[in-house]
């Protein structure tokens, strides 16, 4: 397949023909999926110590899908159904021409997709925030465990909190929605959460609260690290009262306001994530495609459909069909996610490989 640059493709190109033709992407659970996670590397700037070791080996670059090659892909889940598709990483925005990409796929906001956004670390965020929001992104989710900065430097095993501060007021003043994404860790952040959820509030940000998954080694026992969020939602309970809230997003996140002790209304919003202490898989709308063209159904699951394959073979539109399809028939119900003494990652890939 040649590579062009983004935005010279040919958007009448039809590369899913026998997809629009097909029914939307329904798994043998009867769960609708139309959110679609697409990495477009597996590099990162950043070494955080929960989700990849400092040592870390990349792909080969002749691996990586191209951004053509991501945007075909687009199209062709777009085609069956998905209407939110996340970019990811690694961290998406050192990809050279991520932008082009974002701006070829959010010209389908408000046609067939709600909406195109990503995940992102925040560093190189002050440098694209403005693109990203003439290109079609309203809200953006940046992870950021800490505000300490020296538990920012060992955590991250890099001394850039200023940048991630800088690039998250920069996505403000674009006219960006952030919310961030804070993973809790026993003995490192979990007793600064309360104040950090009370920082994002008066930044105007929503946060969303993550248990620790068991995914590719690291170096250092997760088991040590994990702390279910049940326990975080005590610390919380003492400071607000949390009400069940209307909001929603694609995402698995389970969203409280903050109500405050004498009953007034913060504004602010707080999401828990449990894949650990609180499956909520029977809701799962989900795919993830690595940045290698890699369909995993499921995150804490082994099963994969090669889409690389079927994009670069003779009949593309043909193939990538029919993976779609098998994703939808080997999509598990639930995850296996394990963590404890001597448990072995449930899976070997790191989170920067599968996507976010």
């Amino acid at each position: 397949m040649m590579t062009r640059k983004v935005d010279r493709l040919d958007f009448a190109r039809p590369v899913a023909d026998r997809a629009t033709a097909g029914a939307p992407l329904v798994d043998t659970f009867r769960r609708r999926i139309t959110y679609l996670r697409l990495s477009i590397t597996d590099r990162c700037d950043l070494r955080c110590t929960y989700c990849m070791p400092e040592r870390m080996t990349f792909l080969p670059k002749a691996d990586i899908l191209s951004l053509e090659e991501s945007y075909l892909l687009a199209r062709a889940f777009m085609a069956r159904g998905v209407r939110t598709i996340r970019l990811t990483g690694g961290e998406p925005l050192v990809r050279r021409d991520a932008i082009d990409l974002v701006r070829a796929i959010g010209r389908h906001v408000g046609k067939e997709l709600d909406e195109v956004t990503l995940t992102t670390n925040g560093t190189q965020l002050a440098a694209h925030a403005d693109a990203l929001a003439r290109a079609g992104v309203r809200r953006i989710n940046v992870s950021l465990d800490t505000r300490d900065p020296e538990t920012f430097r060992k955590l991250s095993r890099r001394d850039v909190l200023g940048k991630v501060l800088e690039g998250i007021a920069a996505a403000s003043e674009a006219g960006l929605k952030v919310k961030l994404n804070t993973v809790a860790m026993r003995g490192i952040n979990d007793d600064e959460i309360p104040d950090l959820v009370a920082w994002a509030h008066t930044q105007g940000h929503a946060i969303s609260l993550i248990e620790t998954m068991p995914l590719g080694d690291v170096d250092e026992a997760r088991e040590d690290r994990f702390v279910p969020l049940s326990e975080i939602r005590r610390q919380l309970d003492a400071r607000w009262t949390l009400r069940p809230s209307d909001a929603s997003t694609p995402g698995p996140s389970r969203y409280f306001d903050a109500i405050g002790k004498d009953g007034a209304e913060t504004g602010g919003r707080i999401g828990f994530i449990t894949p650990m202490s609180d499956n909520f898989c029977e809701g799962c709308n989900r795919l993830r495609v690595t940045a290698t063209g890699q369909l995993y159904p499921c995150l804490g699951g082994g099963e994969q459909v090669d889409l690389r394959a079927a994009l670069r073979s003779e009949t593309p539109d043909t193939r990538v069909a029919d993976a779609l399809d098998m994703a939808m028939a080997i999509k598990p119900e639930r995850h296996d996610f394990r963590i404890g003494a001597g448990e072995k990652p449930t899976q070997a890939r790191h989170m920067s490989v599968t996507g976010g």
